[in-house]
């Protein structure tokens, strides 16, 4: 009896254990093992039979073209710049519906939700009625007679950041709203109290006790970004190579599947270096806002 005691006992303590044991199988299945796979077939030689070869460092010979790092290079810079335009716009949104919305606050997040119910292969698809040639921007243009003739809006890096913003702009959001739906409003009555103004006390108040959230927005935002595959095709045209889109083509398209994987070990390890120096560049900024009296 006693030992059935301790039996169930030590069951009981180890209940979160086999409650995480399926979503930890699922990630070896469907990402580690997976991952192992892509950094493995960078040192195989694979012959034409799918006959193994030998173990080779050649395929990184990738590392000399410079394509490749200027493909990194522009799939980097669009990542950072939609990033900040999502905090830029989500920013007021987050702040509104956590401070001000009262009431409204659950309408005003269901709608800041709605767009993670439709796919986003579909949402993309919808701007094309809105960036085409006679879609909805330049039908409204030419009624308003600011332009003569419509503008071209498809097929262009600009479509692509504007779609990416928009499809990204509630992952930014919602973190940003966590952090602020939290905050304790007594410090703002306390700084108008003591003669502050509101956009004094916002600036040393409320935007420093946020920043963790803009931090946690940005990364969610940059980080899938920069391998954002969907949007460049289909809003681009194919005109600029980026990292997703090249990777797809090494696998897809031209079936070299090492120059695939090699190209995908690269940006990931660029990736993480470039998001641990945002990490500590963002961290550092904080400290120094916060340690100059805001």
């Amino acid at each position: 009896m006693n030992i059935l005691t301790r039996m169930r006992q030590a069951f009981v303590h180890e209940i979160p254990f086999f409650m995480a044991l399926p979503a930890f199988v699922w990630q070896m299945l469907f990402l580690y093992i997976p991952l192992m796979c892509v950094v493995g077939l960078t040192f195989l030689h694979i012959h034409e039979q799918f006959s193994l070869s030998s173990l080779t460092l050649a395929h990184y010979v990738l590392l000399k073209n410079p394509l490749l790092w200027a493909v990194i290079l522009r799939s980097l810079l669009l990542a950072f710049c939609a990033a900040c335009t999502c905090a830029l716009f989500a920013y007021p949104v987050a702040y509104y519906i956590a401070l001000h919305a009262n009431r409204f606050r659950h309408v005003c997040l269901f709608f800041l939700i709605l767009p993670f119910w439709t796919n986003m292969l579909v949402q993309v698809y919808a701007w094309f009625f809105v960036l085409e040639k006679n879609g909805l921007i330049n039908t409204l243009l030419l009624n308003l007679g600011i332009i003569s003739e419509p503008l071209y809006f498809l097929n262009t890096i600009g479509a692509v950041y504007i779609v990416m913003v928009y499809c990204y702009l509630p992952f930014m959001a919602m973190p940003i709203y966590s952090i602020l739906d939290r905050f304790d409003r007594r410090l703002i009555e306390a700084s108008l109290d003591l003669g502050a103004s509101q956009w004094r006390t916002f600036l040393h108040i409320t935007l420093p006790l946020s920043f963790q959230g803009i931090r946690t927005g940005f990364f969610l935002v940059f980080v899938p970004a920069f391998g954002e595959f969907v949007i460049p095709v289909l809003m681009g045209g194919g005109k600029k190579m980026y990292v997703g889109s090249l990777i797809s083509y090494y696998f897809l398209s031209a079936l070299d599947t090492n120059r695939g994987a090699v190209c995908t070990v690269i940006s990931a390890l660029v990736l993480l270096v470039v998001s641990l120096a945002l990490n500590k560049l963002l961290k550092w900024l904080i400290k120094v806002y916060v340690g100059k009296g805001y």
